[in-house]
């Protein structure tokens, strides 16, 4: 599971609960779409992976924090410009542990195999499956997608003066102890810190690069003082580990209640600012944090592939999100029409159309709504500063067996 960079910021901008919905989406010719009818959520919920019909009569479905209701190809803003055949390797990936409901189609899939062309994905999509528009229980369908990556970090195997600050494998008893010790109780407890003591797998040279890939839950690291079999650093993956069970607190909310910055300058960026011009301090913001997260090692295989999601398959830049599961389940396919982040500026520059079809494969603890997701948006600083822009208004479909509820 990833945890994503708007966990990051989470606790700051919204203290009390998920954001709120951001400005209506229009389309040239099509106006923000809203149900007329009021509703209620289901009584008994729907097992993960199924859906609901509502009692009304009108076709529409149900998951804990959402319902859907039924829409035509056409109603999919920018349907007919995307290339699916872009999205069609992630939807590969999802049939290697295809959810409830989708084996058959998967199978169908894997038959028309990796080169199929733009013309064999649209008709194998638009025959077999079937676009829902998804809102909230008062019919909002008006949400946010925030944005995450894969950090790209150095490190060493070794501490030395510069690499000082240790990334660890989760403690032998972190399953018997919950919750386990908080992040000041392992740096200042004898208990604590003999639970990670010989648990170290990897050091690196800021604080700030511990918090980010604790935040991420996910990263990669370039080992300056091991060789790879190419000779140059070995890159290693460090996939999430497991936690503390200590509740998340955000490093940005702390910094703008000590008065480092106004809440709406909040940012990475103003983080690691801060920190710059307060290094003594930074022992303090961190310890703000009592979540600790940890990370086993495993070999980058392919380095043109993500850390695996939550539905246990490698994600795609551009093509995976992060959803909340009570409103679209895991390895669900689903139409996004949003907009590009744009980089701060006075006299910003129109909106460009973010539109396109991804897959629902991972799941974050700040990702909760019924229009609500996470892009992810790969690694390395180019996905760094995509994620930490990406707060933009967002409408969703889901396509979902057109045989099936």
């Amino acid at each position: 599971m990833i945890v994503g960079l708007a966990s990051l910021l989470a606790a700051c901008s919204t203290p009390s609960g998920p954001p709120g919905p951001p400005a209506p989406i229009t389309t040239p010719g099509q106006g923000s779409v809203r149900s007329t009818r009021p509703a209620t959520p289901p009584v008994s919920a729907p097992a993960p992976g199924t859906l609901a019909p509502q009692p009304d009569g009108q076709g529409g479905l149900w998951r804990p924090r959402s319902q859907w209701t039924p829409a035509q190809w056409s109603d999919l803003p920018g349907w007919y410009q995307d290339r699916l055949r872009d999205w069609w390797p992630a939807w590969l990936k999802g049939c290697a542990r295809p959810m409830m409901g989708w084996a058959v189609l998967c199978q169908q899939a894997r038959q028309i195999g990796p080169q199929a062309d733009e013309v064999q994905i649209r008709q194998f999509v638009q025959t077999r499956l079937r676009p829902w528009r998804v809102s909230g229980f008062d019919g909002q369908t008006n949400g946010l997608l925030t944005g995450y990556f894969e950090p790209m970090l150095e490190g060493k195997r070794q501490p030395d003066a510069r690499y000082a600050y240790p990334l660890h494998r989760a403690p032998a008893d972190l399953g018997q102890r919950k919750p386990h010790f908080t992040r000041a109780e392992l740096d200042n407890l004898p208990d604590g810190r003999a639970a990670l003591a010989g648990r170290e797998l990897v050091y690196l040279a800021d604080p700030l690069d511990v918090l980010l890939i604790q935040v991420q839950g996910s990263g990669r690291v370039r080992l300056l003082d091991e060789p790879g079999p190419n000779g140059q650093a070995k890159v290693v993956r460090l996939a999430f580990g497991g936690h503390n069970d200590q509740p998340y607190q955000s490093v940005a909310r702390w910094l703008v209640d000590q008065g480092a910055f106004p809440l709406e300058q909040a940012s990475w960026p103003a983080i690691r600012n801060w920190a710059a011009q307060n290094p003594a301090r930074v022992p303090e913001m961190m310890r703000a944090n009592p979540r600790v997260v940890y990370f086993r090692e495993e070999a980058l295989t392919d380095p043109e592939s993500g850390p695996n999601g939550a539905q246990g398959v490698p994600l795609t830049p551009g093509r995976s999100i992060a959803v909340d599961v009570d409103s679209v389940p895991l390895g669900t396919p689903v139409w996004l029409d949003t907009t590009y982040p744009q980089a701060w500026s006075a006299n910003p520059l129109p909106a460009t159309p973010l539109q396109r079809l991804v897959m629902a494969q991972d799941k974050g603890g700040a990702i909760i709504g019924a229009v609500r997701a996470d892009f992810f948006w790969g690694w390395g600083d180019e996905a760094l500063a995509l994620a930490g822009r990406t707060k933009q208004p967002l409408g969703v479909w889901v396509l979902w067996p057109a045989d099936s509820k």
